[in-house]
């Protein structure tokens, strides 16, 4: 089986995002924006609690930091920047970014683990952790590691930690550091990744994966910073790409235009339609179908309508 282990740099616009050739590009100029694969499932997050966590945050890391206090109480209101720059510093100050940057850590420490490359030094009190993941991983076959993945009609593109053999199948696996308590955005991630085709950055194009992935289940391998434990749990994909129809038309309506238009406030109120203004305006005969049917159900086809009817007919007719 081919095994893609490749990692390389993905060319991204200013809002970082991937730009990919689409396949019905004439040349590898046309390149275009693809919303990545975590922000297109994040449109269904609850972010409710993530607001009041990041509030505590800042309110923590100010109590930390009188230089910012002062900061805050000098800055004019209307200053989004600097507000938002001080806020940021406050929230470092709480470490709030401490545990992303470990998990990022390990996560860097596994990949070198899968793909056979040295480790270097590992800080004693993460030992544990990478024993337990090569002890948890020691039975999967990793096809894929990091490998980039685009799904064409939703322009959505990601990059999947793992791909691996589970019960003889190939399957997407996802490694996460931190808290599975709330596994609603990993079913719908993983559920993406498993429909989407793999991407060659180099020569920006498309391969078939050697083998269907299963797009029924996934794989969480779930190895909490710190603990030296690291567990495997299937997630439902089905259930998670039923979420993704749904994101797909969040992400539609977002993109809705035209939903208002000025109006003047001394124009005369528009007439009501009446069943002569409706047939007179019918611009097929499927449309004039539909008003006589109407119409009729509700007792008001008289003969002057049928004969304005008909005529309106010949001439849609003609």
């Amino acid at each position: 089986m081919t095994t893609q282990f490749e990692n390389v740099d993905i060319p991204r616009d200013r809002f970082g995002r991937p730009m990919i050739v689409p396949p019905d590009a004439k040349t590898k100029n046309k390149r275009v924006p693809y919303r990545r694969c975590t922000t297109f499932v994040g449109c269904l997050d609850d972010m409710n609690g993530l607001m009041k966590w990041t509030a505590r945050q800042v309110a923590y890391g100010m109590g930390q930091r009188n230089d910012l206090m002062l900061a805050a109480a000098a800055a004019d209101p209307g200053d989004k920047k600097t507000l938002h720059d001080i806020a940021e510093k406050a929230k470092e100050a709480a470490k709030s970014s401490a545990a992303a940057d470990i998990g990022t850590a390990l996560h860097s420490f596994t990949e070198r683990i899968d793909r056979g490359q040295p480790l270097g030094v590992v800080p004693q009190e993460y030992q544990a952790d990478l024993d337990a993941y090569r002890a948890a991983t020691a039975n999967i076959e990793f096809t894929g590691i990091e490998t980039f993945r685009v799904h064409d009609e939703w322009q959505i593109a990601g990059t999947a930690d793992r791909i691996g053999l589970w019960r003889g199948r190939p399957t997407i696996m996802d490694i996460k550091t931190g808290s599975i308590d709330y596994p609603a955005k990993m079913a719908m991630q993983l559920a993406m990744y498993a429909r989407m085709t793999p991407y060659d950055i180099p020569t920006d194009t498309r391969t078939e994966d050697p083998e269907p992935i299963n797009l029924n289940w996934g794989i969480i391998i779930h190895l909490p910073a710190g603990q030296g434990i690291c567990n495997l749990y299937e997630i439902d994909l089905a259930k998670g790409w039923g979420a993704c129809l749904i994101a797909r038309k969040v992400w539609n309506w977002r993109g809705t235009k035209d939903l208002t238009k000025q109006v003047d406030p001394n124009a005369p109120a528009p007439q009501p339609a009446t069943w002569e203004l409706l047939i007179t305006n019918a611009d097929s005969l499927d449309r004039l179908r539909e008003i006589w049917k109407r119409a009729a159900e509700l007792g008001e086809l008289t003969d002057e309508l049928k004969r304005l009817a008909e005529a309106r007919s010949r001439r849609l007719a003609a």
